[in-house]
């Protein structure tokens, strides 16, 4: 089965109004170019304070606005939080939970991603769940155990629904490799990705199938043809890279 594929851009804590012409530029170019058969589905996840404007502006068009983190209940004493309800009626279809620089800085445990895919679902979001080896787990030859382990904690039971799966996505990032400019060989992304579909598909039977597998990690133009081509990768999730229009844009250019 063919999945379509899906390109994320997290801008992280980058991004004031006068970004919004970056997020302008990139949907210009999903409006201008010509459909292609491989062409993923765009997505940008920009903070929380752009949501709901850079929604506003884009609306009809094709680029697909997330969000970089959400809370597991819908409403509470929770100063600074945001819910995923709230990120959805800012106009978010999206959320990242489980990234590794919340669990690092944030103490993020799997039971509190699992949480929060729940939430996402429950808010009629899309959950991008991410997972990924530390260089000290790599070194150790622990990569497939730590992302199967993270896999099988992060995600609820309920994915024997396929209408659940489809709002399911899984990025493997290595820890080591975000930010760094450095990304892991082809052959480990294919070993790895190899594994996360096995995990899901042992797990969730053809629900598991359909969820779209996203490598992340220092992804460029330059190398994003090649990571393309892996067998069980199906997009990619882009952290500095989709600041800048021409750089993002760049990336797309490298599918179909």
């Amino acid at each position: 089965m063919a999945l379509r594929p899906l390109l994320a851009g997290n801008w992280k804590m980058n991004g004031l109004k006068s970004a919004l012409t970056e997020a302008d530029a990139i949907a210009a170019a999903l409006r201008t170019s010509a459909p292609a058969a491989g062409r993923p589905d765009v997505m940008i996840c920009p903070p929380a304070t752009l949501i709901a404007s850079m929604a506003a502006a884009l609306s009809g068009g094709e680029l697909i606005i997330g969000a970089q983190d959400c809370h597991a209940l819908a409403s509470g004493a929770f100063t600074g939080d945001l819910s995923a309800e709230m990120l959805a009626d800012a106009g978010a279809r999206a959320v990242i939970v489980g990234h590794s620089e919340r669990r690092a800085a944030h103490g993020e445990r799997d039971c509190d991603v699992r949480a929060k895919v729940v939430a996402a679902y429950r808010a009629g979001l899309t959950a991008i769940v991410c997972v990924g080896e530390t260089l000290g787990q790599r070194a150790a030859g622990l990569t497939e155990a730590v992302v199967r382990r993270q896999l099988a904690k992060s995600l609820p039971d309920t994915l024997s629904d396929g209408a659940t799966a489809a709002n399911t996505v899984v990025a493997y990032e290595p820890v080591w490799a975000i930010g760094s400019g450095h990304t892991t060989s082809t052959e480990d992304v294919a070993r790895v990705h190899a594994a996360l579909a096995d995990e899901l598909g042992t797990r969730f039977g053809d629900a598991g199938r359909s969820i779209r597998l996203l490598y992340g990690g220092s992804v460029k133009a330059s190398n994003a043809r090649a990571l393309m081509a892996v067998p069980n990768v199906h997009g990619a999730l882009v952290g500095g890279a989709s600041l800048k229009a021409a750089d993002f844009i760049g990336i797309l250019e490298s599918f179909g």
